[in-house]
């Protein structure tokens, strides 16, 4: 299981080191003197945080790449910036959903696809 989880290796300047952590456990890093063993640092810290975790019977994290996500979250944005955007829809011919996916996805914001039934916020 240690290794589905999500790990990240990086150079550290300040420490001269590479400094590995893992998404799931940002509380935890390790050093090590080349990529590799900061990777093999981390991995062997989370093994060993895990392991005091379930001795502890404490709630170990569930790794990202076996999460299930609904694909729905909400976002907060001020009356202004929902006012802009609702506009901008409009003007697109498309939801609010879809302008705001494609922003965040980075495309034009105008899909090809027909309009989806829309629901006024």
């Amino acid at each position: 299981m240690v290794n589905k989880y999500t790990y990240r290796v990086e150079w550290s300047e300040e420490d001269k080191a590479f400094i590995g952590r893992c998404l799931e456990f940002p509380s935890l890093a390790a050093h090590g003197p080349t990529h590799q063993a900061a990777l093999r640092e981390i991995t062997s810290v989370v093994e060993f945080t895990i392991k005091d975790l379930a001795k502890h019977k404490e709630p170990i994290p569930e790794p990202f790449g076996v999460r299930k996500f609904s694909g729905k979250f909400v976002v907060r944005v001020p009356s202004e910036v929902h006012r802009t955007l609702a506009i901008e829809a409009e003007k697109s011919q498309v939801s609010m959903n879809q302008l705001v996916l494609s922003r965040l996805l980075g495309t034009s914001g105008t899909p090809s696809s027909p309009r989806k039934k829309r629901v006024h916020h």
